[in-house]
């Protein structure tokens, strides 16, 4: 079926580049009449933060739970207080200037609420809005930096922090650099300008469709930027690999000047399958993260599963369409001038598979322990949601925090909610006065405001200040610790309460996300075993690929915990605070590093098992098939690594440590597992590597990765001599 796609590519060539630029055009028109994408805080149906906002939401109507927030700090000059006459003119004369903003529902200037510190040096002013982060708009932060501005201009020291400063992200110029290296990378590897340029243009032009495509829906399914940047990433990156599968082996495929069709088919049907089947576990792995309970990490995992099944078909159709349009320019010189298939050497992977080969249980057990070295960081991995505390010092969010923590203590920088529920108390005053003195006299909090009640005065909210900061260990102990009193304290008031606040809510995601990250990764090391004994028709394979990937995804946590959570290297990155690590991040990572994985698997073995079911004994096998994948494997690995190395110098957090997380990840499975304890480990196992019970064979669907199919029934084909198990 492949081989015909790609014949019909081929010679409906304009046809095939026109639909596909028919479809670049088409979302691109609706991405400009969209909203784009939207800055929301994640949610988690079923925790008990969760739960608070919602009873907020039903028992002060219009308190805008979800609203946005911003906090104005001010400090007065050396020597003087803010709360003297004319600091405390020019703090009113700067929350005058949002006060009146029509988004704005209500200004606390530092003077009420306990907004002064100890000394009077410091005082900061908390500005609701009646809108979500997403919808607050540029007037409305403009009108907050006004008044940081007013405030300095009069002498004080002013910075704002909150969820109302959040902007889209945006792309660096590192991000791009990963193109250019992809670029010079392709052309080092095919040594022609068009063979390296065809994997980049397809796959660009797959890219902005999937791009664009998560730009136009995000609006109406209220996708936040990182969904279309997770697409973005991982569509270019498997978009240039996928072209550059199918362009290599097409080059390989050209035996003379007047079989470029039969060429452009047998790479469909051969490479081209290999493609559509790691396409799919990325592409599965990636939509089971919908099975997590987490709606904003299921959108993220559906957006980049939509941008790789652009790619797949990009792959499938467009590319063998532009190879119609030059087939001799995408060959290597000698070829184009000769008309005879190149059939180059590659005397460094043989001598390092006669390397490997010789000592295949020494070079296993030292890839092993390396990996399972820089693993052990992991261990030690601590989830949350880094706030601004790990913002660099340049921005007013960071300068926020800090002038904050050091006038008010850390914990005043992530306080937590409480929501009472006094529908069945007789005194409801008197029950929620119960619920503030138990808070109140427990370790670790440092105070309680005053109740705040609905019109019904049978809910109010209580904010309890904590000693320590958002993201310290003994906040989310004290937040246990609250939550194992309450039983006795709402039996004896006849009440019950729920603790919130966004650093409650990072807290119950990052035990919902470490709870769920066990069965999901059970369930992606399932999928591997299944569908790898389908493919390679082997026990032994698919579990030394489920292992491998394993090794890979553990040593990749390690180094984002060295990095983010010990703080290694972390300069480099521009990460001046650590902080723990995103709770979406772990989970995210294993759904990714899966797919690729199975990709590099499935392109090094497949060729490795197409050279033995040809008939050659199963050690020179190996060497055959890593003779003639592994260069195009290196090339797809620093390429993938390049572009997700780019995007660790991303603005979002999450992306950050995603692209570094991805771009360690296929360093180690590509060069570490893949081309190294792979062939090591099916040189110990010999004949053994390919041994599938009888019952099973029976049983199992019969796929042609191998490219059989295409060999025995191509007009003009070379004779296969196909050992196949059908």
């Amino acid at each position: 079926m492949l081989d015909r796609l790609g014949r019909f590519s081929y010679r409906r060539r304009w046809l095939v580049v026109l639909v596909w630029l028919f479809a670049l055009g088409g979302i691109m028109l609706l991405a400009v009449e969209s909203e784009g994408p939207v800055s929301t805080r994640a949610t988690m149906p079923g925790i008990e933060s969760q739960q608070a906002f919602d009873l907020i939401a039903e028992r002060f109507p219009g308190a805008a739970a979800d609203g946005a927030s911003a906090t104005v700090v001010f400090v007065a000059p050396p020597g003087q207080r803010l709360t003297s006459a004319g600091n405390a003119k020019a703090v009113d004369a700067a929350l005058a200037l949002v006060s009146g903003g029509p988004q704005v529902s209500r200004v606390v200037p530092p003077s009420a609420g306990g907004g002064v510190s100890a000394d009077g040096s410091t005082g900061f002013a908390s500005v609701s809005y009646g809108v979500p982060s997403s919808e607050v708009t540029e007037e409305s932060r403009a009108a907050l930096a006004d008044a940081v501005e007013r405030a300095r201009d009069a002498g004080l020291t002013a910075e704002m922090s909150g969820s109302a400063l959040k902007t889209g992200t945006r792309m660096s110029a590192m991000e791009l650099a990963g193109v250019a290296i992809a670029a010079v990378v392709l052309l080092m590897t095919f040594g022609s300008m068009v063979a390296a340029g065809l994997p980049l243009l397809t796959a660009v032009i797959g890219v902005a469709i999937s791009f664009l495509g998560v730009w136009a829906v995000a609006g109406p399914l209220q996708m936040a930027i990182t969904s279309g940047m997770l697409a973005l990433m991982l569509g270019l990156a498997v978009g240039i690999d996928y072209a550059m599968f199918v362009v290599s082996r097409y080059r390989e495929e050209r035996h003379g000047r007047d079989d470029a069709e039969r060429a452009t088919g047998r790479a469909v049907g051969t490479a081209g399958s290999a493609v559509a089947f790691a396409g799919t576990t990325v592409v599965i792995a990636l939509a089971g993260l919908s099975v997590v309970g987490i709606p904003s990490l299921a959108k993220m995992g559906l957006a980049a599963a939509a941008a790789v099944v652009v790619a797949v078909l990009v792959a499938l159709t467009l590319v063998p369409a532009l190879l119609g349009f030059a087939p001799n320019r995408v060959l290597p010189r000698a070829q184009r001038r000769g008309g005879v298939r190149s059939s180059e050497r590659r005397p460094a992977a043989r001598t390092w598979m006669r390397l490997v080969l010789r000592r295949p249980l020494v070079i296993t057990l030292a890839g092993v322990a390396v990996l399972a070295a820089i693993a052990v960081p992991a261990l030690s991995l601590q989830l949350g949601t880094p706030g601004d505390a790990s913002l660099p010092t340049t921005e007013t969010q960071r300068r926020a925090y800090d002038l904050r923590a050091e006038a008010f203590g850390p914990g005043f920088n992530g306080p937590l909610t409480v929501v009472v529920d006094a529908r069945g108390a007789a005194d409801p005053a008197s029950a929620v006065a119960t619920v503030a003195d138990s808070i109140r006299t427990t370790s670790g909090v440092v105070s309680v405001s005053k109740a705040t009640f609905n019109q019904q005065r049978d809910t109010a909210i209580l904010t309890a200040v904590p000693s320590t900061g958002p993201a310290d260990e003994r906040t989310e102990a004290l937040v246990e610790a609250l939550r194992t009193a309450r039983p006795g304290v709402e039996a004896a008031g006849h009440v019950r309460y729920e603790i919130t606040g966004a650093t409650a809510l990072d807290i119950d995601m990052a035990r919902k996300t470490q709870s769920a990250l066990v069965p999901y990764v059970a369930i992606v090391i399932g999928l591997a075993v299944l569908l790898l004994l389908v493919v390679f028709r082997s026990v032994w394979v698919p579990v030394k690929a489920a292992l491998g990937f394993l090794l890979s995804l553990f040593a990749a946590l390690g180094v984002i915990v060295a990095v983010f959570q010990w703080g290694w290297a972390a300069d480099l990155l521009g990460i001046e605070q650590t902080g723990p690590v995103m709770s979406l991040m772990p989970i995210l990572l294993v759904g990714i590093v899966f797919g690729l994985a199975m990709d590099y698997e499935v392109f090094l073995v497949s060729r490795m098992r197409e050279a033995h079911v040809h008939g050659r004994p199963a050690r020179d096998a190996i060497v055959t098939g890593f003779e003639q994948s592994s260069k195009v494997v290196v090339a797809a690995a620093v390429i993938m690594i390049a572009v997700f190395g780019g995007f660790a110098a991303a603005d979002e957090p999450l992306i950050k440590m995603v692209g570094l997380g991805l771009a360690c990840a296929v360093f180690f499975d590509a060069f570490v597992v893949r081309l190294t304890l792979v062939p090591a480990v099916l040189g110990l196992l010999g004949e053994r590597a390919w041994w599938l019970p009888r019952w099973l064979d029976r049983v199992l669907p019969h796929v042609d990765v191998e490219g059989g199919a295409p060999s025995e029934h191509q007009p003009g084909s070379e004779p296969a001599h196909v050992v196949s198990a059908r």
